[in-house]
Formats: structure tokens, C-alpha cells, sequence
């Protein structure tokens, strides 16, 4: 059973009357190298203000915990650091010069080159532990922290090979740190409710300060995280003496064993003063007290720890030296981090994406079956097909589980056929569904997730915008986030306000993902194939009008199954109707371009016009066929926008500017856009919902309109 108590040192520090033995002296002599490093790096920049443009935050009274916690890391564990952790850098091998490079943003800054704050790092490193990028960390990092504790249990459960283990087989843990003030964010709750669980190997440990920024943890929470960490039953925690470094240094061997030899989760609250300013931006004596910086000083860990050496014998002259050996090479660091090259400016575009595989249709896209399948079951089999080609492929969303199969049945069979540990439900809990993939990836998993409904997903945005579409573009291209994001979206039938809606273009506001929008069951089928191999983050739009056909006027989304080696890249759109070249010729026609439901409502209408009307089916959005939309726009001079989204400020208008700018001087009338009504939601009854949306008739007339210039 495991106590929670750390009050005996398995450093076993001697009475005074002792001697410790090399190898503990040894450590603690590394120790305090480390903190006198740490603390001359807070000085030197603190003293070179003007120097250290960039905002910062330092170790200042955090040194103890972080260096017992950073000492004990191996290269096999996976490490999510916060901003204040650079004792902990330092601890676990990252040299002074390294961190200052990211202090001043320079080009050889060895974690983002130049585009992230100080003490965000992230490494891939043989030697060192591995660290994925890392967001501002108040809070948002524990959910994909946990999702590499997840990859973790999964690689152990199918003895994959991708399973990174010591040179004894030692198995990995996780070690997520985090302040006591982010604590209280939501996506922590998710986070932890995941790990107890599934019991995952992760240790959460929390540097309690008392402070969040100007806010006194008196003013914004009842309970610290120890007390918190109690409501969650299975969650093993313990309360260490932050500033006391045999006491660190035994609290974290002992969580480090647990969690290692446990396979389970535990939470350590270290308490620590701070010393430092919250960054060097919020400065404290701008809001702390002269009585409260007094008392913060009592428990400084560097004096706590020279005590303790003297009282293990070693000479003051000893530590003296080593202290003025740290702050010349600090000094030195600093001299030449300063003197390091800034980025070149045109490597600011560098690593939005890594490079995909897929860049060419490949496969047989007919398979030779002329049985057609709805979008559903193409989805389903696709999906399939990857989980028997990939073991390290999983899927979990909220009621894809084996009972159910998804609330549309897009997941039918799967649970059954792969098992509960590969196919599974989850809580409502939208952020850890989409943040935990960023940890997920990172470990080496290829996960499918599901959100229920587009209306649903906005709870995830955080970790969308914040974890995992920057990852790829902050790490240097080290940690792009593969993951394939399944959104139901679209009206029909009364679906109402919260299942109805349409969410490209907020999603298209976020910059390094991709968004797919398949229209029929063969381009389900290939481009969930290529989202699923692209190693960035897609998501996959699916209309659920069109999922079983049952619009009227959507049967041709039904076609004949592809077979299981289709794949079809993301960024090519295809023309899906042309327009008569004698109609073109003489400058009577149009091209509509649109995607999902809209080619429907396109199609329709064009059959008031024969002859006269081109239509693009875009099928990915985001890269976006920019050479095919150009070209049939500038070989028609007309063009119509088609979307089901609400019109104003959308992706829809956003191309129409765009296609204005590039093709204007092949242009015989103004690019029209045309969608849903300008309304907070799709209203619940059918009627009000037929008024807000386009209609095939509605489209008719915008093109008469159109082909009357």
C-alpha cells in the first residue's frame, strides 16, 4: 500500500555526527551547482533587462523540487515542463547556453528556433527525457500530458516496438508540472478524470507558491491540490517540502518508483516559496508586500541547501568556489548567447506542416463492385481498413464504444472486431477527446477521434488552437501532431440548434490544421485514408445529411466502394460537372464552387441552366485547390460561392475576395457568395430551418441573377 509520507530522505542524509557517502555527497554537490547556476541566471538576466526584451519567468525559489525531480528523469520518460521549470531543464542536462538562445530568441535557440518564450522546450534527444511542445502550461498541458500517458499504456498493451524503454526494460512514466494557480482550469478536472480511469503512469507534480500572478491562493480557491487530488478516487498523492531538497529528492524517487513499477497515477504538491517575479514583465513589488516577500525568503532553497553541506563536511571554500565557477560560466553563456545569430527572416514560414506522404490519388477507385455504399459505411470501412493495417491506430469519441457504434453508427462493428482497448467510449469531455491526441502522437499512437456534433466541439478549441495546432510550427518540425478528427456538422431534418451546425469557418480561422469536407462515399473513403496518413492534425467535416442519403436530391453520394488501397490526397478538388464548351465559348456559362451538401443544391439547379454551369466540388478546404478554382473561374468569367454556412464573414466571402484578387481581369460580373441565413443557429422547426438554409430553388435564382451580367 502506498503511504503518504516523505518525511525519511532515502538520501538518507546522516546525523550531524556522520559522514554521507560519496555517492550522496556527489549528488548533492550537483545539486547545489545547479541551483547556483539557476540563480545567476536569474540575475544575469534580471540585470540585463534591456537585453532580455522577451518576457520570461525563472526558477527563483522552485530550485529544489525542480532539480530533485530533473535529476531522477530518464531518457525514456516523457517529461511536459512549465515555464518556471528551467532549474529542471538545467537538472536534466539542457545547458545554460541552450535555454538563453530561447531566452533571446535566437536562431540556434535549439527548441523553436526563435519562435517560442523561454523555458518552452521540447526535445527529442536519445540521451535526455523526451519533451513534446509546450504550450504556456497554465493548465491546458496536463491534458495532452495525460494523452501520452494513454499512448504509453496502449504501446505497453500491444508490446509494440515503439514502446521507449530503458536498457533493463525499465518502462516510461510520465511527469507533468504545473503551478498551483492553473490547477483549477476545467481541462485539468478532464485530465485527471482520465488517468484514475484508465490509471495511467503519470506523476502530476504542482509547485505551490501561494500565488497566481497578483492573486493570493486565499482569493481564488477553498482547497489546495493535495486537497483536491482526494475526489479523485484512485489517484495516489502526497505533500513534500518543495524547498527542501532531500525532501524533493525522496518525495519524487518515491513517485518515480510507484508510478513505474504501479503503472498508476499520483499527484505531488511541492510547496515552494517565490523569489522571482511572476515574469519579468509582472514584476513583484508591483503587488506583493515587503511581509510577504520576508516570509517567502525564510524558505529559500539555496541557503537550506549550503546548511546542509557544511553539515555534511564539506568546506565552505568548497561551495564558494563552486558558486563562482557557475556565475563566470553563466556569465560567459549569456556573452555569447548575446553575440548568437538571429533567425533569418524567411525562415519564419518554416514548419507550419510537416511534409505529407500522400501527394497523388493512388489505388483503384472503382473496385471492379458496382454495388454502391453510403458515406456512413465508406467511413466505417475506412476506418477499419486502417486499424487492421496500423496496430498502433485507436479510436475513442463519446459513445463509439461497442454497444453503440456511434450515434450515427459511423463506429458499428468496430468495438466488436478490435476490442475494447483500441475502440472505446469516452466522458462528455470534448478538450481531453481532442487535446489528449497531441500526447497520443507524440508516444507513437495514430488515434481517430470523434466529436458527436460540430455544435460540440467548441469546448475542444482550447486545445485545438493552443497544443496541437502549434506544435509542429514551435518544435521545428520535431512534434507535428498526427491525428484525425471526425466532426459530424450540417442541417436537415430538424436536427435543431445545437445538432445542426456548420463550423468550417471558425475552424479555418486556425492556422496549422487541415479541414476535409468529402461530399460522396468514394472521397470519404480515400481522403479519410490520407487524413489518417498525413502527419499533421486533420479534421474531417462529415455532412450527416449525407451520410445515408436520405435528402432527397443526394442519392448520387451513394457510389460503388473504392477498394482498401484508395487513397485520394487532401487539396485536390475535382470538377463534378462541366459546363458545354460551345456555352463556354460563346461566355454564357458559370462555375459554382462549393463542397458538401451544396453540390447537391448546385446540381439541382443546374438543370435549369444545361449546358451553362461548371461545378467544383472543393473536397478539402484547407490546403485549399487554389490552381483549380483559378483556372475554372478565369475560363468562365462567372462564379457563385455555395456554402451552408451562415453567410457573413465566412470562408465562403473569404474566397470570393480571393478569387476577385487573382482572377479580376477575367472576371464578367462580381463573385457572389451564398449561404445559410445570418442567424445565432438552425432553428428546431423544419420550416423555419428550410427558410434559413439555401435550397436548390434559392441557387437557382442567384445564378439566373448571375448569368443575366
Amino acid at each position: 500500500m502506498f503511504k503518504d509520507s516523505t518525511s525519511v530522505s532515502t538520501l538518507k542524509t546522516p546525523a550531524s555526527n556522520q559522514g554521507a557517502d560519496s555517492g550522496e555527497l556527489a549528488e548533492l554537490l550537483t545539486a547545489w551547482r545547479l541551483m547556483c547556476e539557476a540563480g545567476n541566471m536569474a540575475a544575469i538576466y534580471e540585470a540585463n533587462r534591456s537585453i532580455c526584451k522577451y518576457v520570461h519567468s525563472t526558477s527563483r525559489g522552485h530550485e529544489a523540487i525542480q532539480i530533485a525531480t530533473g535529476l531522477q528523469l530518464r531518457p525514456w520518460d516523457y517529461v511536459s515542463p512549465y515555464y518556471r521549470d528551467d532549474s529542471m531543464l538545467l537538472a536534466m542536462g539542457f545547458t545554460p547556453y541552450e535555454l538563453m538562445l530561447q531566452l533571446l530568441a535566437k536562431a540556434n535557440d535549439p527548441f523553436s528556433g526563435g519562435r517560442s518564450y523561454y523555458s518552452h522546450p521540447n526535445s527529442r534527444r536519445p540521451d535526455k527525457p523526451q519533451i513534446p511542445h509546450q504550450s504556456s502550461a497554465t493548465g491546458m498541458q496536463v491534458i495532452p500530458s495525460t494523452g501520452m500517458a494513454q499512448g504509453i499504456q496502449y504501446l505497453e498493451e500491444i508490446h509494440s516496438h515503439l514502446l521507449k524503454t530503458g536498457p533493463d526494460g525499465e518502462l516510461p512514466i510520465v511527469l507533468c508540472s504545473l503551478g498551483d494557480g492553473s490547477v483549477t482550469e476545467g481541462e485539468v478536472s478532464e485530465a485527471l478524470q482520465f488517468a484514475v480511469l484508465k490509471q495511467l503512469p503519470i506523476i502530476y507534480l504542482i509547485q505551490d507558491n501561494d500565488w497566481g500572478i497578483s492573486a493570493t491562493a486565499a482569493e481564488v480557491r477553498t482547497m489546495d491540490a493535495y486537497e483536491y487530488a482526494a475526489g479523485f478516487k484512485g489517484l495516489e498523492r502526497m505533500r513534500v517540502d518543495g524547498s527542501d531538497f532531500t525532501a524533493s529528492y525522496t518525495a519524487m524517487e518515491t513517485a518515480i518508483h510507484y508510478v513505474r513499477q504501479e503503472r498508476k497515477p499520483i499527484l505531488v504538491q511541492a510547496k515552494v516559496p517565490l523569489l522571482g517575479h511572476h515574469t519579468s514583465g509582472v514584476r513583484k513589488e508591483w503587488y506583493r508586500s515587503a511581509e510577504d516577500l520576508e516570509k517567502h525568503a525564510v524558505n529559500d532553497p539555496v541557503p537550506k541547501l549550503h546548511a546542509l553541506l557544511l553539515k555534511q563536511g564539506i568546506a565552505a571554500v568548497t561551495l564558494e568556489q563552486i558558486a563562482e565557477t557557475a556565475a563566470m560560466d553563466i556569465r560567459t553563456a549569456f556573452d555569447n548567447a548575446v553575440k548568437a545569430p538571429e533567425p533569418l527572416p524567411e525562415t519564419v514560414t518554416d514548419h507550419v506542416f510537416a511534409p505529407t506522404p500522400v501527394t497523388m490519388e493512388s489505388g483503384h477507385r472503382t473496385n471492379g463492385n458496382t454495388t454502391k455504399v453510403v458515406m456512413v459505411d465508406a467511413a466505417l470501412h475506412a476506418v477499419e481498413e486502417i486499424m487492421q493495417q496500423y496496430p498502433e491506430a485507436i479510436l475513442f469519441g463519446q459513445d463509439v464504444g461497442r454497444r453503440l457504434g456511434g450515434v450515427f453508427r459511423e463506429a458499428a462493428t468496430l468495438g466488436e472486431k478490435f476490442g475494447p482497448h483500441r475502440v472505446y467510449n469516452t466522458a462528455i469531455q470534448e478538450a481531453y477527446i481532442i487535446g489528449a491526441t497531441a500526447g497520443l502522437s507524440a508516444i507513437g499512437v495514430k488515434p481517430i477521434v470523434e466529436i458527436q456534433f460540430a455544435d460540440y466541439i467548441y469546448p475542444g478549441f482550447n486545445q485545438l488552437v493552443t497544443e496541437i495546432s502549434k506544435s509542429c510550427y514551435l518544435t521545428k518540425g520535431k512534434y507535428p501532431v498526427q491525428t484525425l478528427i471526425r466532426v459530424p456538422a450540417g442541417a436537415y431534418g430538424g436536427g435543431g440548434p445545437y445538432h445542426s451546425g456548420s463550423i468550417e469557418s471558425t475552424l479555418l480561422t486556425i492556422k496549422g490544421i487541415k479541414v476535409v469536407y468529402p461530399s460522396n462515399a468514394a472521397d470519404m473513403k480515400g481522403l479519410m485514408k490520407a487524413a489518417f496518413l498525413d502527419p499533421n492534425p486533420v479534421v474531417m467535416l462529415e455532412h450527416k445529411g449525407l451520410y445515408w442519403s436520405k435528402v432527397p436530391g443526394t442519392l448520387e453520394a451513394m457510389m460503388p466502394e473504392p477498394a482498401a488501397d484508395y487513397i485520394l490526397p487532401l487539396g485536390k478538388a475535382a470538377v463534378v460537372q462541366q459546363a458545354h464548351p460551345k456555352d463556354t465559348a460563346g461566355g454564357n456559362t458559370l462555375c459554382v464552387i462549393t463542397y458538401g451538401m451544396g453540390v447537391y443544391w448546385a446540381k439541382a439547379a443546374a438543370k435549369a441552366f444545361p449546358g451553362q454551369i461548371a461545378i467544383v466540388d472543393l473536397r478539402t478546404l484547407y490546403p485549399l485547390d487554389e490552381v483549380l478554382v483559378y483556372d475554372m473561374v478565369s475560363r468562365h468569367g462567372k462564379c457563385l460561392v455555395l456554402t451552408e454556412e451562415q453567410l457573413n464573414n465566412s470562408f465562403a466571402q473569404a474566397l470570393v475576395g480571393r478569387i476577385q484578387q487573382s482572377c479580376f481581369r477575367f472576371l464578367d460580373a462580381p463573385v457572389r457568395a451564398f449561404g445559410a441565413l445570418d442567424l445565432p443557429a438552425v432553428p428546431l422547426n423544419t420550416n423555419l430551418e428550410a427558410e434559413m438554409l439555401p435550397t436548390s430553388a434559392k441557387v437557382e435564382a442567384v445564378i439566373r441573377e448571375l448569368l443575366a451580367w
